[in-house]
Order: C-alpha cells, then structure tokens, then sequence
C-alpha cells in the first residue's frame, strides 16, 4: 500500500486559512440575518466597531467544545460561542470578549468560559481594561453542572479583577438568570434599548410563581434599568451609540489601578472666569436650580459625561475634565426633590466615588444639600445603613478630594457631602453657602418654641427671629472661622481656584493604615 504524499506547505497554509473561514462563520448564514433582523451585530462586528480599525488580534480561535452529552460532538464549532482577544481603542491597549449569538445562542459552558477567564487573566496581568459583550442565552443546559461551574471561574475573576483594572459590560442581547452577577460586578454596564434584557427569572417564570405579568422590555430592559434598579449606567438607543460610548468612557479611566487617567491636551483657559455663576443660585432659598449647569460651567469646555443620568436624580455623578485632568464629579441636584439624599443617591454617589478612589481619579463635589430625607419609608428601608455608604465612600477616598458649597449644607448631609471633617482636602464655599445644623426655620422653631408661643405676635416674633438665626447663622462664616472652609470665594471664580487646588494636590500621598480591609456598610 503506497503512504501518503506529506502536505506540501502551500496545502498546510490553505488548511489553516480554510479553518480561520470556518471560525470567522461559525454561525449559519441563517443565524446571522435573523440577529441583523433584530438590529444586532454579530459577536465580531462588534468587536471591529468597538476597537480601533485593524488592531484587533484574536486569541482561542480554534478552541472547540468537549461535550459528547446529547449528541454535541456533531456540531463542534471552532471559537465555541465567543470571540476573544485584544486590540487598542485610541491607541490605548485593550481586553476583549464577545459572546456570539449565532453559536450556541451564545450560551455559556466549559470551554466558552475558559476562552472567557483566559482574556480576563490576560487583562489582570497586562494591567489594561477588559470590556465584555454579553448576547447569550445564559448556560449551556447539554453541559449540566459544569456550565454553572464554568460561570463561577468567571465571577471569580470579575472579583479579584475589581479594583485592578476597570471592567465594562456590554449588554447586547439576552442576559439572565446567573449570568447577570458578572456584569453586576464589574464598573459600568451599558444596555441598548429594545434589544438588551436583564433578569433573574424571566416574565413566563414570574408569572407562575407571582401571578403577574409583564413584558421584557418592562421587567429587564435598558430604560427600567437605568431608571428604575439602577442596575445599568447607560442606556443607549442602538450598538453603534452604546460601542461608541464605551469608547468615550474609557477616554477618562486609566489602563490600571496604578496609573494615573490620561491627560488632554487642555483646550479651555484654567483661569477662565464665569460671570453667570454669579447669578446661578436664586435669591430664594428654596427655588430650584440644574446643578449640571453649574458643573459644565466650571468644566474644560462643558464636557460633562453623567453616570446613571435617570436613576436617583437627586444627585449626579459623572465624568468631567479639569485643565485636561480627568475628574470625577459628584454634586446635588437642587432641581430633583430639592438635592435631598436619600437611599438610592446615597448608593449611586458612594458606588461612583469608589471607583474613582480604586483608579486614581480626583474627586470634585458641588454641595447643596438641606438634609437626609425623612419619612417611614426612607427609615424602615435602612437610610441609616445605606446612607452610611457614601460618608464611608468619601472618607476612605485618598484621591484629591475638592468640595465647593454653592448653597445649602445642613446637617448630618453637610458632613456626608465631601466635608473638612471627611478628610476633603480643599474646600470651597460661595457667599450664598448656608452652613448649620438645619434651615432657620427648623432651627428657630425648636430654639424658640415658647419665647415665640409666649409672643403676642407670634408670626411676626416666628419671622423676626428666623431672620436673625439667618444672618447669624445661615452663612458660610461660621465654619470658615472654625477652619472647615479654606475660602468664601466669589462664584465667577470658582474654576480657576478648583483648577489650581487639582494642581496643587497632584502629588497627594495618604497611606492608609495596616489593614485587609474595612466594613463597608453593605
């Protein structure tokens, strides 16, 4: 019997470029113009949408599944489900997976999960952002246990990740029952509407168990998420805007948690005054004003990119720049139930702060806040243990920590709020700033109760003593004497003073003490 002519090179090459065709189209031809169909890309157009143009290198292109279970090693697709690699996204070095819809239905088992937990590993040890997109029909059932054990090695890595690197998830289809805790874990979750979903248990489900109905876009889409749960940060209107988002994002966060964030070239004078500063806060106490306009006037160029814009409105979170340093900006929003905090704010703005502190952004705060918000509800859902959350958040904070107080700061809320006592280490108040223990009127009518009862003219005696509590009290002078503020300025001045302070703290070094770690009030 005669052996067989060994394969010239030229046969090898075609092989291997005939195998890279196979993994390129792993899904059927059928399976991509029903995911087009819905408004989706595929896994690896998302990838080339997402990253720069040519700088994508693939890795695990030719792993395969290992399941024989229920006939699966007929169909055993080259790259399993997902695409992996790493590519550069403005020139900066990322990490990559994207979960394809069209194998599998995207869904997860062992060796999916390993393509997943090896790029992860890449990313931890390279010191670069991982950024996942998640289109899957959760576990691979023909894979039984291994696939739930296949998720855990992939929560593992989200935690021991976190804090290292940053790590954004991208929801682009189905995501459900456990494989939601990785997104959960991880910094920033984007979401598109109409066509994303997260849950725990689906509609059919509820409905068996709970009796009611409803749809997936309600229960787990993109706007009840970013406006209800808070579980996502973003809600974009297609992929194009949510890939493109991404991008902007990562231009604020730096590669890892020991570098500083990237600087811009500035383009926005760092002593540029404002004028309309001055007028921004209304002569009344109590009339409401935007604080993002505050914010985006005292910025580089405006530029303010909020963090969970429909959640939690009271407060607002978000990215900003300051002569082309990247900062983190928190600040009350007057304009949404007056900038009380409460449990939702509290969460939103500590998780936010965090973060910043993890990856060595400064943070600034603009505080006009009259207090924590009362009620039953407020007290038997634990104000008091998740409010606690963000007086922790900014006092473990080490970054640069600038607070300036442009109206109100009453109360437990004015210590909360980026305070002097929270270790912030410049702050800042306009002449409108009101700091005390609580608004003149609270104040005058528990000081005063039986000297204004007493009163043959009680509302006269009510409003003249509420007056003089105000111009005694309801200042920013008290606490300036007492060191709590550096300076009363003028409100026109506020970005070339906030400027020269984020200059000044550069080379800020707070060593913490020996510890694994602290409580955080969960």
């Amino acid at each position: 019997m005669r052996e067989k002519a060994p394969e010239t090179y030229g046969q090898k090459l075609e092989q291997l470029q005939q195998l890279r065709r196979e993994a390129i189209h792993a899904g059927s031809e059928a399976a991509v113009e029903k995911q087009h169909a819905r408004g989706k890309y595929t896994a690896r157009e998302r990838v080339e949408k997402l990253l720069d143009t040519g700088s994508f290198q693939e890795l695990g292109t030719f792993v395969r599944h290992r399941t024989h279970e229920f006939e699966m090693q007929k169909s055993r697709p080259w790259g399993d489900a997902v695409v992996t690699g790493h590519g550069t996204i403005d020139g900066r070095r990322v990490c990559v997976f994207s979960q394809d819809f069209t194998v599998f239905g995207g869904s997860l088992g062992e060796v999916m999960a390993e393509k997943i937990c090896k790029i992860m590993d890449l990313a931890a040890n390279i010191g670069c952002p991982v950024i996942g997109i998640n289109d899957s029909g959760g576990a691979r059932i023909q894979e039984g246990v291994v696939s739930l054990g296949a998720y855990g090695d992939v929560f593992l890595r989200n935690v021991q990740c976190s804090g290292v690197i940053p790590q954004l998830s991208l929801i682009m289809g189905p995501c459900a029952g456990g494989a939601v805790y990785s997104p959960a874990i991880t910094d920033f979750i984007f979401m598109v509407k109409e066509t994303s979903h997260m849950f725990i248990t689906g509609p059919e489900v509820i409905k068996t168990v709970t009796g009611e109905e409803v749809g997936f876009e309600e229960l787990g889409g993109a706007v009840s998420h970013s406006s209800k749960s808070g579980v996502a940060h973003f809600a974009c209107d297609d992929e194009d805007a949510c890939l493109e988002d991404a991008r902007y994002l990562l231009s604020f966060l730096p590669q890892n948690n020991l570098e500083p964030p990237p600087r811009l070239a500035p383009t926005d004078a760092p002593d540029r005054i404002d004028p309309e500063l001055d007028v921004v806060v209304p002569d009344s106490p109590n009339k409401p004003y935007d604080m993002r306009e505050v914010i985006r006037r005292v910025v580089d160029d405006g530029e303010f990119y909020e963090v969970h814009e429909h959640w939690a409105r009271n407060i607002v979170c978000g990215f900003s720049r300051l002569d082309g340093f990247a900062v983190g900006v928190v600040g009350n929003q007057p304009a949404q139930l007056a900038g009380v905090l409460d449990i939702d704010c509290s969460e939103k703005a500590a998780r936010f702060i965090r973060f910043c502190d993890a990856f060595n952004i400064p943070i600034l705060t603009f505080c006009d806040v009259p207090g924590f918000l009362p009620g039953t509800n407020q007290e038997w859902r634990g104000i008091i243990r998740r409010g606690a959350k963000l007086l922790y958040a900014y006092a473990e904070a080490t970054v640069p920590k600038i607070t300036v107080i442009t109206r109100k700061a009453y109360g437990g809320a004015y210590d909360v709020m980026g305070s002097k006592h929270l270790a912030a280490d410049m702050n800042f108040a306009w002449p409108t700033a009101e700091v005390a223990v609580m608004g003149p009127d609270g104040a005058v009518n528990i000081i005063y109760r039986r000297d204004i009862a007493a009163s043959p003219t009680p509302d006269a005696r009510r409003e003249k003593l509420i007056n003089d509590y105000r111009s005694h009290f309801a200042n920013p002078y008290a606490a300036a004497e007492r060191g709590y503020l550096d300076d009363v300025i003028i409100p026109h001045e506020t970005r070339p003073k906030v400027v020269t302070a984020l200059h000044t703290l550069q080379t800020k070094r707070q060593p913490g003490p020996r510890r694994k770690h602290g409580n955080i009030p969960l």
